[in-house]
């Protein structure tokens, strides 16, 4: 898999199985924060081996997931937790008004999702590429929900403060 270079580009993948989810997890790692499995290890408070095991098996204890992500920046191991269970995800929005890029990546993530939607209805093709398509719809759709929800309770503490 051809990894990607940019924040945003990271949080559309989706893992198929929990060792990827560790891997993309130990490579955004690597990638934006510039640790190594030893510098994690060390913060997560264990040995390398039994670091580079867990990865290797994908057998990491449960009580150790929030650590590991919270190192990495990003949490790949829970996204794959919650599809496999058939839950969708989505941030807790902080209520900020939205940027017109945020709104922009959004149409994106719609378009490219529906063009693989009627490639799938056509051909049967790209199943899975195209049930990630509609799950990242989901989760933008519903976080920007939320976002808009939650706007006037935010909007009162910030005038309060002023």
């Amino acid at each position: 898999m051809r990894l990607p270079k940019t924040k945003a580009a990271w949080k559309r993948l989706q893992p198929s199985n929990l060792r990827d989810a560790m891997r993309l997890c130990n490579e955004y790692a690597r990638y934006f924060n510039r640790l190594t499995v030893p510098a994690i290890a060390e913060l997560m408070d264990v040995t390398e081996s039994v670091l580079y095991k867990w990865l290797s098996n994908g057998h990491m204890p449960a009580s150790k997931i929030p650590a590991y992500e919270n190192i990495c920046g990003i949490d790949y191991v829970t996204q794959y937790l919650a599809i496999r269970s058939h839950k969708l995800l989505i941030d807790i929005p902080t209520g900020k008004a939205a940027e017109a890029l945020d709104i922009n990546e959004l149409q994106l993530i719609i378009a490219r999702g529906m063009g693989l939607l009627m490639r799938f209805y056509t051909d049967g093709s790209n199943v899975e590429e195209t049930a990630e398509a509609l799950t990242q719809i989901m989760g933008g759709v519903a976080y920007h929900r939320e976002n808009i929800q939650r706007q006037p309770e935010l909007d009162m503490f910030a005038e309060g403060e002023a």
